[in-house]
Parts: structure tokens; sequence; C-alpha cells
């Protein structure tokens, strides 16, 4: 496998997730006091502001376990985002003169100061041989530069000018290996991504750091032909090693699908193994441990003035609006949930319904018989959608909270019976002890999706309980947890 397969792309789904995780967040402008403090994950620090401030590192390291013979080939990809500012001038329609703004705005689009950011990526290969002897590594190198683009109007004049500008930024990958001890001859392996920047001067701030750093640096690891070992699910007899294993700043897991075992993903985010995108996402939102529906709905509230001022703050951003301003119906409900029927629920009375049966296991449509009924009742079994939802109160029709009862010691319970309360077997919560005792009329009884019984009640000589009657506000109880009064014996309707 080379880092250009399948599998590679399958990782770097989520690698590109972590690339970004914070970028910028909702509501995705810069005037937004959430984004004034930005890049929080993975930030490789230059040791000139180490020196004032330690809290970052300079360096991050990945070690993990891979069973691969002498002759195969290490990949090492590494992964960080480079910081670039970008300045906004207004330029004189006399003289073409420019001067530094803090806003812009030309036929309606705005433009603002920000800083964006550059993807960076640097590959290194070593065979497994030449690692167990020294050390391999790679110096990198980004220049400094700066590129410029005029803003013109709609009558071809210009008005404007952008300029971006970074700095020069210096590293090194240092790759290691030795055998661990033991009969199944496991390899240690190490990455180890150090930032040797040398700022022109020393920065004394983080925003003046960020500048000369490596930012979400990530590294994604392969070995054709080798199996790694889960570092966070490791078998038994790798145990011990693995919970050797040093990493700083990083947190290794298997990725691609779960078939693959020759590539590692190790970031600055905690993660599982072989982690996945979830299908129902429509596109980056930059905060992968959000809700993406939630996230749609607030953007797709803002007002147009504030989307402006989004579209302005980065291109990424733009983007998002344009997708989200755009994005269809269809879409937005995939995000709502998927729900996946193994059959549609069928409307008739299920063996052992009726008066004082207890409800089966496996929930509304879940009941096991139902799994061996006519193939023919549904054209699909497995994605047929039933006419009435689930959660829908008449998605079954063999239950009835007003009319159902259970049997308790012998008696009839059911809506209009009166019992006592007594808690205690099932609850640590002290306010039950002032309900001990005390008599109350039943409401309801219900069954829930496992099967369980709750009986609804009402306290007697509760100066609320017709408000919380209208409200449909009860108490509710375990079967075990009432004791049917000599009235609670009702005739057999």
């Amino acid at each position: 496998m080379r880092l250009d397969s399948g599998y590679f792309e399958h990782a770097r789904q989520v690698a590109d997730a972590i690339l970004y995780e914070g970028y910028l967040l909702y509501p995705y402008r810069g005037s937004a006091q959430k984004n004034r403090a930005r890049f929080q994950f993975g930030v490789l620090v230059p040791s000139a502001y180490a020196a004032v401030d330690d809290c970052e590192p300079t360096a991050s390291q990945t070690e993990c376990l891979v069973e691969c013979p002498d002759d195969a080939e290490v990949q090492v990809l590494v992964r960080f985002l480079q910081l670039r500012h970008r300045t906004v001038q207004a330029v004189s329609g006399e003289t073409g003169a420019g001067r530094e703004v803090s806003l812009l705005e030309v036929d309606g689009h705005q433009h603002v100061p920000w800083d964006e950011a550059l993807e960076r990526h640097e590959e290194v290969a070593a065979s497994v041989a030449g690692l167990l002897g020294q050390d391999t590594t790679r110096e990198f190198h980004v220049s400094a530069d700066e590129v410029s683009e005029d803003i013109t109007d709609a009558s071809g004049r210009t008005a404007g000018r952008l300029t971006w500008r970074w700095d020069r930024l210096d590293g090194l990958i240092r790759l290691g290996a030795e055998r661990v001890a033991g009969p199944y001859g496991a390899l240690r392996l190490r990455v180890r991504v150090e930032n040797h920047t040398a700022p022109p001067v020393a920065p004394r701030t983080r925003d003046d750091a960020l500048r000369h750093s490596l930012i979400a640096a990530h590294v994604l690891i392969g070995v054709p032909g080798g199996t790694f070992l889960s570092p966070t699910d490791p078998p038994e007899w790798a145990a011990a090693e693995t919970a050797a294993c040093v990493n700083i700043g990083a947190w290794p897991v298997l990725a691609g699908p779960p078939d693959c075992r020759d590539l590692v993903l190790s970031s600055p985010v905690i993660l599982y193994d072989h982690p996945e995108v979830a299908a129902e996402s429509a596109g980056d939102l930059f905060d992968a441990t959000e809700i993406d529906e939630i996230l749609t709905l607030r953007t797709l509230a803002l007002t147009d003035a504030e989307k402006r001022e989004a579209r302005a703050t980065d291109p990424r951003a733009a983007e998002i609006m344009d997708r989200l301003d755009t994005m269809p119906p269809e879409m937005l409900e995939r995000m709502h949930g998927a729900i996946r029927y193994l059959k549609s629920v069928p409307g008739g009375t299920r063996p052992g319904s009726g008066h004082g049966a207890a409800r089966p296991p496996g929930g509304p449509g879940g009941f096991p018989g139902d799994l061996a009924g006519d193939p023919g009742d549904f054209a699909d079994p497995v994605l047929a959608r039933p006419e009435v939802p689930w959660w829908d109160p008449g998605a079954d029709t063999t239950v009835s909270p007003e009319t159902d009862h259970v049997i308790i010691g012998g008696a009839r319970v059911a809506r209009g019976s009166r019992v006592r309360m007594r808690p205690g077997s099932r609850r640590a919560d002290a306010q039950d002890l002032f309900l001990a005792g005390r008599t109350a009329q039943v409401e309801a009884v219900l069954h829930d999706v496992d099967g369980q019984v709750h009986v609804a009640v009402s306290p007697d000589h509760d100066p609320v309980a017709e408000l919380q009657r209208n409200h449909g506000r009860f108490l509710y109880f375990a079967p075990d947890e009432i004791e049917p009064l000599e009235s609670a014996e009702l005739p057999e309707p």
C-alpha cells in the first residue's frame, strides 16, 4: 500500500477534519469572541517562544508497535497548517497609492484583514533495516513569501489590494525503530516532528509565535505488508510494550477502514481505532465534535449581514455559507438522523397481548416472533418503512396506557386504581422518603421499548394534582414499588 492508495484517501478524510478542527468556529466571523484565540490543537511552537511560555511543545512524538520484516518500508506523511496574514489596502483612484484599512467594501463585498492558513505536507520513507541501525532524519524548509491581488469594482477600477505574507518555517522529521523483547519480534516505531524555526525577532506573544509554528500537526504512518497493533486495544502479549510507548502531543490509532491494519493516524485529538467521518455529514464545519444539524441550522439562521461578514473573514467560511445556503432539503433531513427498520409494525394483536398481558421485550415492532413472519407481508423486510413511525403512540395498537393494567399481589391495577407508594427498592432519592406510605391514584400503565412496566400515579391530596394531570406530569413507579389498596380491585371490563 502506498500513501496514495484508497486506504490512505479513506484515512485522509479524518485527517482533514483534524487539520481544520477549531480553525474557525460558528458564527464563522473574525469579530466573534471565540475566534479571537485560534488554533488550539497540535501547535508546535519555535523554541524561542517555548522559553517564554512552555505551555505548548516544540515537538511531537509518536511511538507504536508494528509487526513487519526487516525489508519492509516505513512511509510517513507529516501534515500541518502554516499561518499567512492577509492585509487589506484601499487604493486611491488618483495616485494609485494604497493604505491599510480594517474594512474595505467594494460593490457590496467586504474585505477585512485576517490570518488564513496554508496546507503543508512533508514525506519521508525508510526501510526497517535502515532504521534498526540508526535514526533517519529529514529536514524541511518553507521560504517566506508575499503575494498580492488587486480588487476591482464593477467599472474595472482598482479599488483595493489584498496582500498575503507568510514567514519562513524550518523543521525536522526523525524516524527510529527497535525490536521489542519477546518471541514475536514486533517493531517499536518512533516518528518525531520538531520545529526548528528561528524567528529573526523572538516572539513574545502567542499570536507572534503562531506565525512561526506548525499548526494542527499530525502524522500518517504506513507500512505496506505490515500489521500495526492497536495502541488502545493491543493483544495481551503486547500490552506491556504498548504501555511503554512514549507519545508526546500525539494520539495514534489504526486508520482506514476496519480491514486496514497497515496504516496509523497520529493526531493531537483523541480518537478511536478506524475513525470515520459520518456519512450524513454534508461538509466541513471546523468542529468535528459538534452535531452537524445544530451547526447547520444555526448558520442558516444568521442574518444576511452576518453571512456577508463571515464570507469576508475567510474563503473557507465563504464556502460554508454558500454550501449551506444552497443545501437541498434532503441533505438537511439526512443529517437529522438515520433510522433503519427491521420490518414494518403490524397493526393487529400480537400473541399474548390483551388485558393483563405483559409487553414482550424488543420494543414496538421488535417482538421476537415477528422476525419469523410471512416474508410476503413486506416487499423489503429490512428497509420497509412503517406507515406509522415507531415513536408515534399509534405505532402499536396493542398498547393503551389508559386501558392497560398490571397484576400486583393478585390485584388488578389500572387507571383509576388507588395504591400506596412504597419507594426505596429501586431508588436512592432522599425526597422519596416524603412519598413512602402515602396513597395515590393510578393515571396510566405504560410499557417501555424494553418490555418494562411503569405505573404513573398522582399523589392524593396534592394541591396541584389537577394542574399536573392537565399537563400529563405524573410520578412513575415500578410495580414492586406500589401496593394495591383494597379498593384497587376492579371488575374485568
